[in-house]
């Protein structure tokens, strides 16, 4: 796998779990290595969509004790 691939999964992986200085030190990363905003958008959104699942799942969960 290439460093650029490597860069986008770590970002959106950063964004699924809402580590803050994590995307910041992504971001800085992979505008360094010349990753352009469209392709680091679509990592955030990746990253927006692993994590709204999960929280789905947690909202679920979490109604069954109530």
């Amino acid at each position: 796998m290439d460093e650029k691939t490597k860069e986008l999964i770590a970002l959106g992986a950063s964004v699924a779990c809402n580590c803050h200085p994590c995307v910041k030190f992504h971001t800085d990363k992979a505008r360094k290595m010349g990753i352009d905003d469209a392709e680091i958008k679509t990592a955030f959104d990746v990253g927006k969509m692993v994590r709204q699942g999960a929280a789905g799942q947690m909202d679920e969960l979490l109604r069954k004790f109530q």
